[in-house]
C-alpha cells in the first residue's frame, strides 16, 4: 500500500501517520523528520533548509526530492509500501514522486487530503512543543506533558519551534494554498483523491482513513 497524506501544516498528517505506520506495516516517510535531521546535523544542506523553514517558505523541490529518492531506493525492495507525510508539497514534486516510484516499479494507491480550517491549524501549532533530545511531540492543551516543559519519554527539554508562531503559521498557510493545493487536482485527475475533515480529533480521522483503506482493498481483490 502506498499512500500520500495531503494537508496544511497542522492538519494532523504526522499524528495520523505515526498512529498507523505500525498497523499498516508501511514505511513512514516524513519530510519534516528528514529535514529536522539535516538541520540537527548542521550539514550545509541543513543550514540552507533552516533558513527556509524559519522564514515560513517551502524548501526547494530539488532538495526535498533528492532526500525522498534516496530513502525509496534504499527500501523499495522490501515490499512494505509507504505512507508519505509532507511530500509532495508542490505539483512538480507530485510529478517527480510518480517518476521515482515508477523507476522502482511502484505506484500510489491513493492520496488522502486532510482538510483543516485556519483557526484549528493555528491552535494546534502554537500549542505544539517538541523534545530537544528525542523529538517527541506534545501540545499544551491537547496532549500536555506530565511535567511542564519536560518530555515524558526521556526527560528532555520541551521547546516551541521557531516557526510555530501565529504570524509564520499564517504565512505558511498562504504559501501552502498557493503552491500545494494544485496537487489535489493532480491526484483527482488520476482518480486517486480521497478527502476527510481533519478538524476533528485524531481518532475520528483514523477511523475515516481505515474505512477508505478497506474500500481500496476491496477494489483490489
Amino acid at each position: 500500500m502506498i499512500i500520500v497524506l495531503l494537508g496544511a501544516p497542522g492538519a494532523g498528517k504526522g499524528t495520523l501517520a505515526g498512529a498507523l505506520k505500525e498497523q499498516l506495516g508501511v514505511h513512514h516517510i516524513s519530510t519534516g523528520d528528514l529535514i529536522r535531521a539535516e538541520i540537527k546535523a548542521g550539514t550545509a544542506i541543513g543550514l540552507e533548509i533552516k533558513r527556509y523553514v524559519e522564514s515560513g517558505a517551502l524548501v526547494p523541490d530539488e532538495v526535498v526530492t533528492r532526500m525522498i529518492e534516496l530513502r525509496i531506493a534504499a527500501t523499495a525492495r522490501d515490499g512494505k509500501g509507504y505512507m508519505f507525510d509532507g511530500f509532495p508539497r508542490t505539483s512538480a514534486q507530485a510529478v517527480e514522486l510518480d517518476k521515482i516510484l515508477s523507476r522502482n516499479t511502484l505506484k500510489i494507491d491513493f492520496a488522502l487530503f486532510m482538510e483543516a480550517s485556519v483557526d484549528i491549524v493555528i491552535q494546534r501549532l502554537t500549542g505544539r512543543r517538541v523534545c530537544r533530545a528525542c523529538g517527541a511531540l506534545f501540545h499544551l492543551k491537547n496532549m500536555p506533558s506530565k511535567k511542564p516543559g519536560v518530555c515524558d519519554a526521556c526527560g528532555g527539554e520541551l521547546y516551541q519551534r521557531a516557526d510555530d508562531n501565529e504570524e509564520t503559521i499564517k504565512k505558511r498557510m498562504t504559501v501552502y494554498n498557493e503552491s500545494t493545493m494544485p496537487i489535489v487536482d493532480h491526484y483527482r485527475l488520476q482518480g486517486k483523491l480521497k478527502m476527510v475533515n481533519a478538524d476533528g480529533g485524531a481518532e475520528q480521522v483514523r477511523v475515516a482513513l481505515l474505512k477508505i483503506l478497506n474500500e481500496v482493498n476491496e477494489k483490489k481483490s
